[in-house]
């Protein structure tokens, strides 16, 4: 049975995946994260590309090009250099941009914030040379491999193919002039980075999609390990069912200290008891002082016929009482009309009359 031999058959609880994420443990692919890097990049290249090369262009032009200078003056020197500094980075800006927002919102998809400060502790297993050993020559890494040498040739089919559509317009490149045969080779590198990079996003996709299930399976539960869990959360059985009974001792001796002060107990007429007290001069609306279910109500009854308490059976009334008012509180105006019938009736009994309940 999966019992005895300990399988990983049911499904891991949200305590046990909460821990897990606390851990550092969850799905994700670093390929995925490189494939949207370079996906942003060459996309960024595409819209500002141009502008990045004009702006080179001109710097080359004005710092390198006509007569030569030279300058012993720092303050010079300093500004020219801030000068190119700036408007390499204001060139450069939409690419970093594009890069920084692509690796972050690649983590965000995988696994959300995750704040993990113990994993940048030293931690000396690491660098232990048998476990090292152990996690090269892992089945895990054995996968990882055989997925990277897939990934290769995918990638290399997808340049290869590409390039050869190309083959006329690149055997002609020596009629061209130098600029357009750099113009040509920025936009062919340009475009077959694009390919390759939507051909690594799928393979990231399904290797993203690996891990998810690796995971899955790796938080998978034995029926011993659920039963500790449960144990860990709830505590010793022993002691929650000590708490139950010492609850229970508590809430019989709220029973026999109300219930014989009460005026009246409603009933349903065994399953439910619902004592109610009430005092003109002192309550706004007749009180619940007592209720219960079961043997509870039981108990209600006998004392209610120790003490002479009046037991009237009114099953819809008990059954709202107890389902809408907590002990020690008042009833809600919808049911005033219906305790006062009661309560006339009981004081009817006792050669007594009652005033109708009145707003609070």
């Amino acid at each position: 049975m999966p019992d005895d031999a300990g399988e990983r058959t049911i499904e891991p609880t949200q305590h046990r995946r909460q821990k897990a994420r606390e851990e550092g443990h969850v799905a994700r692919s670093s390929d995925l994260v490189s494939a949207l890097v370079l996906l942003a990049g060459t996309g960024a290249l595409l819209v500002s590309g141009r502008a990045l090369v004009e702006t080179v262009v001109g710097l080359t032009e004005r710092h390198l090009g006509g007569e030569a200078w030279l300058t012993t003056d720092v303050n010079t020197a300093s500004a020219m250099f801030l000068e190119v500094t700036q408007e390499i980075g204001q060139a450069l800006a939409p690419l970093l941009l594009a890069v920084v927002i692509a690796a972050v919102v690649g983590h965000f998809i995988q696994f959300g914030f995750l704040f993990l400060p113990q994993k940048a502790a030293p931690d000396l297993t690491r660098i232990d040379p048998l476990k090292g050993f152990g996690r090269i020559f892992s089945l895990a890494n054995i996968v990882r491999l055989l997925f990277g040498i897939f990934k290769i040739l995918v990638v290399g089919a997808v340049a290869a193919v590409y390039l050869a559509s190309k083959v006329d317009s690149i055997f002609l490149l020596g009629a061209l002039l130098p600029g357009e045969i750099a113009s040509f080779l920025a936009e062919l590198l340009v475009w077959t980075t694009l390919r390759l990079g939507i051909a690594l996003l799928i393979l990231a996709i399904l290797d993203f999609g690996f891990q998810y299930w690796k995971r899955e399976q790796d938080l998978k539960m034995t029926p011993q390990e659920l039963r500790e869990e449960l144990k860990n959360l709830e505590g010793d059985p022993q002691i929650a069912a000590r708490r139950k009974v010492v609850q229970r001792q508590l809430m019989l001796n709220r029973v026999n200290q109300a219930v014989p002060k009460a005026d009246v107990v409603v009933t349903n007429p065994t399953e439910l008891a619902v004592a109610l007290k009430y005092d003109p001069e002192t309550m706004a609306a007749p009180v619940v002082v007592a209720k219960g279910a079961g043997l509870v109500a039981q108990r209600i009854r006998k004392l209610a016929e120790e003490h002479g308490v009046p037991i009237i059976e009114k099953k819809p009334l008990a059954q709202a009482l107890y389902r809408t008012v907590e002990v020690n509180q008042p009833i809600p105006e919808d049911l005033y009309a219906a305790v006062a019938e009661v309560l006339a009736y009981v004081y009817h009994l006792k050669g007594k009359k009652v005033p109708p309940p009145r707003a609070a």
